[in-house]
């Protein structure tokens, strides 16, 4: 009975701590599926109310980071950036200051130059970072790409320094040029000499600062404001006008043909300045007794219907690498030959601002040795108004450049004007 009572004994305590053993087990388990893991952390974080909305909205790239470092909240422009590879993110510096901000709750900016993912280039990425607090264990960063604001700045300045070296030169030789009259006025032979050098660079400098002025206005002003129907046959005899005296003097013939009755929509005077700089530079690089033509058409495309208008030469052309950078700013493919010619390498800068705002585009083929051809495309009358009134902010494109060259030769109607009937100067 003894024993009996004893196993009964023992069975009820190994009962009764199996239950208990059991219970906390329970207990145990439910407190530990309660608390919140590291892996809960980052995969289903909360942020504060409103966060996720203004992130969305933000044209900066935005990051949001735990106590962990770990990426809990990334825009796409982020990822398109490069600062957020496989949850985490990749930049140390940012990194640095993500934690030095989580530490002591100060808010840090820096800028910083990254390298561009997969371009293969030395290109850097300017980029302005700034970093702050979001609650009580977030990192907020937020990253603005400064890349073009930096080349438009690098352009100005650049523009700046090519405008006080061209303005540099002529009133240089001004002052040298008074000096020599004043030191020859004994000499009425030497006087005017120099007197016709100087009226040469004055009109050198007025030149250059009437084109200024022109290119600030074709870049600052909207031409469809006080657009009108222009017609092309207008343009064009403008443009053979303008540049009369200067092809008599180097006996060059000037020929238009094409298509008549064709009228554009925009401003009138920078169209006409447009045209009229292409066949003045036409005339200018052409050697003595050759011809240049203009010719007009339309083209007809799923935009609506396009006029363009060639002026070709047969100059010496022009070569592959200068075709890429002739519509630049002061660029000159011969910069002797510009001064020699009066050129300012503005004239080619002011057509593709023309040509841009009026939502077209002007290109150049060329082949050294058999001369170019320069083709302004502009949308028709009756399309570009009723594209303007339906969609004004197609046509402000003042900013997008222009394509610089064809690969294949022009349309032979380009080339027909130089056995079209003569129009002498």
């Amino acid at each position: 009975m003894d024993v009996n009572a004893a196993v009964a004994a023992a069975a009820a305590i190994a009962g009764v701590l199996t239950g208990v053993i059991a219970m906390l087990a329970f207990r145990w388990s439910e407190r530990d599926q309660a608390r919140p893991t590291r892996t809960s952390l980052h995969t289903d974080p909360v942020l504060p109310p409103g966060v996720d909305t203004v992130l969305s909205v933000l044209r900066s790239s935005a990051v949001v980071l735990d106590e962990a470092d770990a990426v809990v909240k990334a825009s796409s422009a982020a990822y398109a950036l490069g600062l957020v590879r496989g949850g985490r993110l990749s930049v140390e510096p940012m990194l640095q200051m993500a934690r030095d901000t989580r530490r002591d709750g100060e808010i840090r900016q820096v800028e910083l130059d990254l390298p561009r993912r997969g371009t293969g280039r030395g290109e850097a990425l300017a980029v302005s970072a700034r970093v702050a607090p979001l609650g009580s264990r977030l990192v907020l960063l937020l990253v603005e790409d400064l890349t073009e604001a930096r080349r438009i700045e690098a352009v100005r300045r650049d523009f700046v320094a090519n405008v006080s070296h061209e303005l540099k030169t002529p009133v240089g030789a001004l002052s040298l040029l008074s000096e020599a009259v004043m030191d020859a006025s004994d000499d009425p032979e030497a006087v005017e000499r120099f007197a016709g050098r100087m009226q040469i660079e004055a009109t050198r400098l007025t030149n250059l600062v009437q084109e200024l002025i022109d290119l600030s206005r074709v870049q600052n002003d909207d031409p469809l404001e006080d657009a009108e129907p222009v017609r092309v046959d207008e343009l064009v005899a403008e443009a053979i006008d303008r540049c009369r005296h200067a092809a008599g003097t180097k006996q060059i013939t000037m020929a238009a043909g094409g298509t008549a009755d064709l009228s554009i929509w925009g401003h009138r005077g920078q169209l006409a300045a447009a045209l009229g700089n292409l066949v003045e530079n036409a005339v200018n690089y052409s050697p003595a007794r050759t011809r240049v033509g203009i010719a007009a058409r339309r083209l007809t495309g799923p935009g609506g219907d396009h006029i363009e208008i060639a002026v070709t030469d047969q100059g010496i052309g022009i070569s592959d690498k200068d075709k890429e950078r002739i519509f630049e700013r002061f660029y000159r493919v011969d910069p002797a030959r510009s001064r020699a010619t009066g050129g300012t390498g503005l004239g080619l800068a002011i057509v593709k601002h023309v040509a841009a705002s009026h939502g077209g585009e002007v290109t150049v083929w060329s082949s050294e040795g058999q001369g170019s051809t320069f083709t302004l495309r502009l949308p028709e009358a009756g399309a570009a108004r009723d594209r303007a009134q339906q969609h004004p902010a197609l046509d402000d494109e003042a900013g997008r450049p222009a394509d610089p060259s064809h690969d294949t030769p022009p349309e032979s109607a380009a080339y027909q004007t130089l056995s079209a009937p003569e129009v002498h100067p």
